[in-house]
């Protein structure tokens, strides 16, 4: 059980003491369900983070540990974690926005706004489907026991959370044990699956994908980032896809003058704020014009 990086030791804290911890307090002490829910969701939120982390660079340094910690981190993720294989590696950073991209429906020039950006989780879990169907197919005609793994996945996430749904209501009858559930792992899973799509729509719309710098939209915040990993420098992930989340700052700030300054936002909730609450015109629509 030997990690890769030392960097993810906070990434251990948070699977196995923050995410659990959480759950746990909500069930033995169900009336902190709802009060703690907010927490619970954030915490789902960095299991998509990381989920997206340990795909690109595994978190340890052997096979069957890594695994395990998948199949951990789908629970509170909300989805099995080889979903990211075809949908984000194959797809989303071949494509990176252009014509092709199944995760992030953009056309350059287009305007944008909060019901596009709300509703964009729902667009592209339509638009992955056959992207994920595929891939479970191909897996079937080259390897019978890899094809079984992915079904053992979806036994993993969907299992735990039955699992756990039932308790729930054996311990605290049917209404209490439901908001129980699903204050401490249903909304928030959901949340997470929604909340990592809505911020790789905020990473994409107003860009320009055909750019080398600017194809991509950053959020530089330094509590933002500490909050999720580093999450937010997104343009360096994917010139360096397998660079380790702890040295994307560094790497960010290597290339930060390239990028145009309207790309490199504080956070994630001051951009969404001024885009679709203000509704300020940020000169976003030009870019992809400027740039070419």
């Amino acid at each position: 059980m030997k990690l890769r990086y030392r960097a993810d030791i906070r990434t251990l804290a948070w699977a196995l003491v923050l995410m659990p911890g959480l759950v746990a307090a909500q069930y033995l002490r169900p009336s902190l369900a709802g009060w703690l829910m907010p927490l619970s969701m954030y915490a789902a939120y960095c299991a998509a983070v990381i989920a997206h982390n340990h795909n690109h660079v595994p978190t340890f340094t052997g096979r069957t540990t890594n695994r395990l910690f998948s199949a951990w981190i789908s629970i509170f993720y909300g989805f099995p974690t080889y979903g990211w294989i075809p949908t984000h590696n194959l797809n989303h950073h071949r494509f990176n926005g252009r014509e092709g991209d199944v995760t992030v429906l953009v056309k350059p020039g287009e305007p944008d706004s909060a019901w596009i950006a709300l509703t964009h989780f729902f667009r592209s879990t339509t638009t992955q489907g056959p992207i994920l169907a595929r891939y479970r197919q191909m897996l079937y005609g080259r390897s019978k026991a890899a094809w079984l793994g992915i079904w053992g996945q979806y036994l993993v996430v969907y299992g735990a959370h039955a699992a756990m749904a039932w308790l729930a209501i054996a311990r605290f009858g049917l209404g209490r044990g439901a908001f129980v559930y699903l204050s401490a792992l249903g909304i928030p899973a959901f949340g997470a699956l929604w909340g990592i799509m809505f911020t790789n729509w905020v990473q994409h719309v107003g860009c320009d994908p055909t750019s080398r710098f600017n194809h991509s939209r950053n959020f530089v915040s330094s509590w933002m980032n500490a909050l999720v990993f580093d999450n937010g420098f997104h343009t360096v992930h994917h010139d360096k896809a397998n660079l380790h989340w702890s040295l994307t700052r560094r790497a960010h700030e290597q290339i930060a003058h390239h990028i145009d300054p309207r790309l490199n936002a504080s956070s994630i909730f001051s951009y969404a704020f001024e885009t679709y609450v203000l509704r300020r015109d940020l000169g976003l629509h030009e870019l992809a014009r400027e740039t070419r």
